[in-house]
């Protein structure tokens, strides 16, 4: 069902461009390729279970929980209001 100016699936439309916005962005963060022993922020030894269950990491726990604190979500609006559209 369409509203307004837009055409049927539109809305559909705009929710899987956000879930393949997500997903790009996750598959980007994702670490890959040969894991760091030591971390790269703090210098302390990443432990080797760390390191296999995640190929490619760079960063000790305690770092990379303060690296997810820090993150920033998308801030694109997709289904901007018809208020806005009219300005």
């Amino acid at each position: 069902m369409a509203g307004g100016w837009t055409r049927d699936g539109a809305v559909q439309d705009q929710i899987d461009d956000t879930v393949k916005d997500a997903v790009a962005r996750a598959r980007a963060l994702t670490p890959h390729g040969v894991s760091a022993e030591e971390c790269d922020d703090c210098g302390a030894p990443i432990p080797n279970k760390r390191r296999a269950a995640l190929p490619g990491v760079r960063t000790c726990i305690a770092c990379q929980s303060e690296r997810d604190k820090a993150v920033v979500h998308s801030t694109i609006n997709r289904r901007g209001s018809k208020d806005s559209q009219l300005r």
